[in-house]
C-alpha cells in the first residue's frame, strides 16, 4: 500500500507539476520553431494545431543560466494521438481517391499547442512563414500553402489561433466545444464539427429527469467553458427540479512548486464529493481532465484521509473523452465503471483498424510526435544521437497498436477522430466546389493557378458552410444554421475489466434531426451500474422519496430538493409519490387509513333492518298499543267520576294525540322520501301541539275551577267545554299555520348528507328553512312553558286527586327531555340525529303517558274505592 501511494503521489506531482511550469518553458530562444510536428507534402495543406502532450521542466532556480535548467520532459496524453491517425487516414483515402481532388493533394502540418498560449500564437504564426524559416507574414513561395486549420480538442486553443488566423481569413475547423459565443469576432472563420453544446446539456438533463436523478454533483474546469455550462446548467437543471449537493471546480493551476500545497485543494474536494449524499457528478472538462483525474479516488491512499470512498456514477460530456499518460498504466479503472459519457455520433469507419495496424514509426525528422508515442506507450526508446546503454529497452519500429490495451490507446475510431476525419472530406469536398464552379477554366495543377487559388482561400468559406455529402460510412455530413455540425450524440455506458481494459456501449441517443418527443432515448435495461448499486438503478436523491399519502414540506435554509414528509389532513390523500399537496376525495368517497387511496362511501339511513331502528320501532309500538289500552280503559269507565273528572273530550284528545306521536315515529324511520319528508317535521309539530295545548286547557280548566269556588266570583262562567276547547283550537291552529307556511316557503326534501360522516353518505331530510323548523319548536317551547307554569301554580291546590300535580311533573319531564334535545341533536351526525330526534318524541310522549295517566290508571283498575266523588273532593 504505501509503495502505492508513492506511485500515486508522483503522478500527482508530474501532473500538477507539470501545469505550473508550463509558462517557465515558453521561450521562443530556447524553441525557435514547434519541435514536435507531423508533415505531409501535398498540393494543399491541412494543418492541424493539437493538444497532444504537457511539456514539463524543472523549475527556474537562477543557479544556473536558464538554458541549462530548462530541461524539457513530456507528458503525452496518448489517446490523443489517434486524432492525429484520424487526420492521416482520411488525407490518405481522399489522395487515393481521384474524383474528389482531380489531379490534386492534401498534405498535413500538424503541431502540438503543449496546452500553453505563448506556443499556441507561435504554431499559429509558423503557418504563415515559409517552411523552416520563421517569418511571420512572409512566404516566398506557393508550396505548403495552408488552407484551412483543425484545431482541437481544447476549447481554449480557438480563440488563440482565431487571434492569429483571422487576420488571413483562415478557414478554422474545430472539433472540441468552445464557449465562444455565436457573434463573436472570433467565431467568423469557425466551422464547428462539434455538434449544438446546447443540445448536450439538453441531453444531460433529459437523462437525469428520465432517471429521475434530482440530487447531483457537479465538478467543472475552472474555464470559461466550464462557468459557462455551470451558468446553463443553475438556469435550465433547477427549473426541471433538480439540486446540486455540490458544485466544485478543479483546482486552478498553480506557481507553487510545493507538492503539498497543491493537493491541498484536491483533497478538499475529494472530501466533498465521497461525503455527499449525491450519487450522481457531472464531470465537466476536457481530455486532459480525465488524465489528471484518473488519480482522484485514491487520494485516500496518498494522505491519511478518514473519508471512506464510494462509487459514483460519473456522467461526461462529449468533450472529455478517455485518456491516459503513460504513468497511468498501473492504476485500475473501476472508478469510470458504470460511468457515462456523451460523444459525437459515430459510425465505425471500415478502414481505420487496418491502418493503424500498419502503423510504425518512421526515420523522417517531421515525425517526431509518432516517435515519441511509440516510446511513451510501448515503454522503449530510439536510437539517438549515440546509444545509451542504460536506456533499457530499443523501439525496434515494429510493434503494433492493437497490442496496446485500450486503456493506453483505443483502435476504435471515437467521436472526436470521427468528428477530425469527417473535417477532411469537408474540406475535400469544398475545395471541389469551389474548383467545379469559379476556377473550373483553372483546374490545371500548375503552380501559378494553384497560387491564385491559394491567395483567395478565404473564398473556401461558403462552400464549407454548405457542404453536403455522404461519407465513407453513408452517413450525410451538413452544417445546421449556426455553423455546427448537423448531428447528435451517443450516450455510453463504461465498463471496465480488472485487465486495465474497458469496454464502452452505445446505451442511447440525442438525435436532433427527430421530433422532441422522439430526440432523447436511452435503453436503461442495457446499462451496466457502478458495483457499489448492485446492479439496481442509482437512487441520487437528498432523501428518501415521499411514499403515497404524504406530502412534501421543505426544509428552511437547504435546496428545494431537500423536505419532510408530512401525512396528508383528514379527509385528504395523495396518490403519488413526492406529492406536493394532497387533495380532497370525491364527495362520494372517502380516505383509507393509509392516505392514498379512496374508497367508495357507503349509503346509509336509520332502517328497519337494523338493531337501533328495530328496537325503536318496537318501543313506539308497545307505547301506542300501551296508550290505546288506556284510551279503551277510559272509555270504558267514562262514567266514573275519576274519568268524568276535568274533561273527558281533553283526556280522549290527548290520549290520541299520545298515540299519534307515538306512530310519528315511523316517520323517522327507513329511507326518507319526500313523503316522508314533508310529513316528519310538520305531523310531529302538529301532534304535539295538540297535546301540549290540551294538557294547557286541561291545567286551565283546574284553575279556574278552584278558582269559581269562591263567593261572589265572576269566573264560573269561563268554566267549562268551550273555554277548553277554544284553547286546544287556537294552539293547534296557530302551529298549523306556521307548518303550512313552512312548507309554502322551503318545504323540507330529500337529501344525501355526505360531509358529516367520513365513511357514509346518510340520506337524509332536509328541512328546507332551519328557521321555520326552529320556529315549531319554539311555538312547542312556549306552550310547555305556559303549561308548566299554570301547573306549577295549580299543585298545591286542595283535592284528594289533584291532576295539576302530574301534569306539572309532566311537564317537567317533558321540558328535561327537550332542552337535552336540541344541544343533542345539534352535535349528532348522521343518522344519529334522526335517532335523538325519534328518542326525544318517544321519551316526551311517554313521559306525559306515564305522569297524567298511569296514576288514574291506577286508581281505576286497583283502587276503585278511591273512584267515588266523595273521595276525589277534599274538604278545607
Amino acid at each position: 500500500m504505501m509503495e502505492f501511494s508513492m506511485v500515486v503521489m508522483a503522478m500527482l506531482s508530474m501532473l500538477l507539476s507539470g501545469a505550473t511550469c508550463f509558462i517557465k518553458t515558453c521561450s521562443v530562444g530556447k524553441l525557435p520553431f514547434i519541435k514536435h510536428k507531423y508533415f505531409l507534402p501535398g498540393d494543399f495543406i491541412m494543418a492541424g494545431i493539437l493538444s497532444q502532450f504537457y511539456m514539463v521542466s524543472d523549475p527556474v532556480g537562477f543557479t544556473r543560466h536558464p538554458s541549462e535548467e530548462l530541461v524539457d520532459e513530456l507528458i503525452f496524453f496518448l489517446q490523443n494521438y489517434q486524432h492525429i491517425l484520424a487526420l492521416v487516414f482520411a488525407v490518405k483515402e481522399i489522395n487515393e481517391n481521384k474524383p474528389i481532388l482531380s489531379n490534386m493533394s492534401l498534405g498535413i502540418d500538424i503541431s502540438n499547442s503543449y496546452h500553453m498560449a505563448g506556443l499556441t500564437y507561435l504554431a499559429s504564426m509558423e503557418l504563415l512563414s515559409t517552411r523552416g524559416r520563421f517569418i511571420p507574414n512572409y512566404k516566398c513561395d506557393a508550396k505548403d500553402w495552408t488552407v484551412s486549420v483543425i484545431a482541437g480538442p481544447n476549447s481554449y486553443i480557438c480563440p488563440l489561433v482565431a487571434n492569429i488566423l483571422n487576420v488571413y481569413k483562415v478557414p478554422q475547423l474545430l472539433y472540441g466545444s468552445t464557449p465562444i459565443k455565436d457573434n463573436s469576432e472570433h467565431t467568423v472563420f469557425f466551422h464547428h464539427f462539434f455538434p449544438n453544446e446546447e443540445l448536450q446539456t439538453k441531453g444531460i438533463l433529459q437523462l437525469l429527469l428520465h432517471l429521475k436523478w434530482v440530487w447531483i454533483g457537479l465538478i467543472s474546469q475552472p474555464d470559461e467553458g466550464g462557468r459557462s455550462f455551470v451558468r446553463n446548467a443553475c438556469t435550465l437543471f433547477v427549473q426541471k427540479g433538480i439540486c446540486f449537493a455540490f458544485m466544485q471546480e478543479l483546482p486552478k493551476e498553480t506557481v507553487s512548486n510545493d507538492i503539498e500545497y497543491m493537493l491541498k485543494d484536491y483533497v478538499a474536494m475529494y472530501k466533498v464529493v465521497m461525503n455527499s449524499t449525491a450519487n450522481v457528478v457531472i464531470l465537466y472538462g476536457e481530455n486532459h481532465v480525465i488524465g489528471i483525474f484518473r488519480t482522484f479516488p485514491y487520494l485516500s491512499e496518498y494522505e491519511d484521509i478518514p473519508v471512506k470512498r464510494k462509487d459514483k456514477v460519473w456522467i461526461m460530456p462529449a468533450q472529455m473523452e478517455f485518456t491516459s499518460v503513460p504513468f497511468q498504466k498501473i492504476l485500475p479503472l473501476d472508478f469510470i465503471h458504470g460511468a457515462i459519457s456523451f460523444a459525437v455520433s459515430s459510425k465505425e469507419v471500415t478502414g481505420f483498424r487496418p491502418f493503424l495496424q500498419t502503423r510504425s514509426p518512421t526515420s523522417e525528422e517531421e515525425d517526431h510526435l509518432t516517435r515519441l508515442f511509440w516510446e511513451q506507450a510501448f515503454e522503449c526508446f530510439f536510437l539517438k544521437d549515440k546509444l545509451d546503454e542504460d536506456a533499457g529497452v530499443l523501439c525496434t519500429g515494429e510493434e503494433k497498436l492493437e497490442t496496446l490495451p485500450n486503456s493506453v490507446f483505443e483502435t476504435t475510431m471515437t467521436g472526436q477522430s470521427y468528428s477530425i476525419y469527417n473535417a477532411v472530406y469537408a474540406v475535400a469536398h469544398a475545395l471541389k466546389a469551389m474548383f467545379s464552379s469559379k476556377y473550373k477554366h483553372r483546374a490545371r495543377a500548375d503552380h501559378g493557378s494553384l497560387m491564385i487559388i491559394k491567395e483567395e482561400r478565404w473564398q473556401l468559406h461558403p462552400y464549407l458552410r454548405t457542404v453536403l455529402f455522404n461519407n465513407s460510412v453513408g452517413e450525410t455530413v451538413f452544417f445546421n444554421e449556426k455553423g455546427e455540425l448537423g448531428t447528435g450524440f451517443d450516450i455510453i455506458n463504461w465498463i471496465t475489466f480488472p485487465n486495465k481494459t474497458f469496454l464502452k456501449v452505445k446505451v442511447g441517443k440525442v438525435d436532433p434531426l427527430t421530433s422532441p418527443e422522439e430526440s432523447f432515448m436511452i435503453s436503461e435495461e442495457n446499462i451496466i451500474w457502478p458495483t457499489m448499486f448492485n446492479q439496481a438503478l442509482p437512487l441520487s436523491v437528498c432523501n428518501e422519496n415521499c411514499y403515497p399519502g404524504y406530502l412534501k414540506k421543505k426544509i428552511d435554509e437547504k435546496p428545494f430538493c431537500c423536505y419532510d414528509c408530512l401525512s396528508c389532513a383528514k379527509g385528504k390523500i395523495s396518490n403519488r409519490s413526492d406529492a406536493v399537496d394532497c387533495f380532497q376525495c370525491p364527495e362520494d368517497q372517502y380516505p383509507n387509513e393509509a392516505h392514498n387511496l379512496c374508497i367508495k362511501k357507503h349509503i346509509t339511513f336509520l332502517s328497519y333492518e337494523e338493531p337501533l331502528g328495530i328496537t325503536l320501532a318496537t318501543v313506539a309500538v308497545f307505547f301506542f298499543i300501551t296508550s290505546a289500552l288506556v284510551l279503551r280503559i277510559f272509555i270504558k269507565e267514562w262514567e266514573t267520576p275519576i274519568v268524568k273528572a276535568n274533561n273527558r273530550n281533553l283526556t280522549y284528545t290527548l290520549l290520541i294525540a299520545l298515540q299519534l306521536s307515538f306512530l310519528c315515529s315511523f316517520l323517522f324511520i327507513g329511507q326518507p322520501d319526500q313523503v316522508k319528508c314533508l310529513m316528519r317535521q310538520t305531523a310531529f309539530g302538529i301532534i304535539f301541539s295538540v297535546a301540549i295545548s290540551c294538557i294547557l286547557g286541561k291545567t286551565t280548566i283546574v284553575v279556574l275551577a278552584f278558582m269559581a269556588t269562591k263567593p261572589g266570583s265572576q269566573i264560573k262562567k269561563w268554566v267549562g267545554k268551550r273555554l277548553a276547547n277554544s284553547i286546544v283550537l287556537s294552539c293547534s291552529l296557530i302551529q298549523v299555520t306556521i307548518c303550512v307556511a313552512w312548507l309554502a316557503i322551503s318545504p323540507p326534501f330529500p337529501d344525501s348528507d355526505t360531509q358529516s360522516m367520513a365513511e357514509e353518505i346518510v340520506l337524509e331530510c332536509n328541512e328546507g328553512s332551519a328557521i321555520m323548523f326552529y320556529t315549531v319548536l319554539g311555538f312547542m317551547g312556549f306552550l310547555t312553558t305556559i303549561s308548566f307554569t299554570v301547573a306549577f301554580l295549580a299543585r298545591k291546590l286542595p283535592d284528594g286527586f289533584n291532576e295539576a300535580k302530574f301534569i306539572t311533573f309532566s311537564m317537567l319531564v317533558f321540558c328535561s327531555v327537550w332542552v337535552t334535545f336540541v344541544p343533542t341533536y345539534l352535535s349528532t351526525k348522521g343518522k344519529y340525529m334522526v335517532v335523538v330526534e325519534i328518542f326525544s318524541i318517544l321519551a316526551s310522549a311517554m313521559g306525559l303517558l306515564s305522569c297524567i295517566f298511569f296514576p288514574k290508571c291506577y286508581v281505576i283498575l286497583l283502587r276503585p274505592d278511591l273512584n267515588r266523588k266523595d273521595k276525589l273532593i277534599k274538604k278545607h
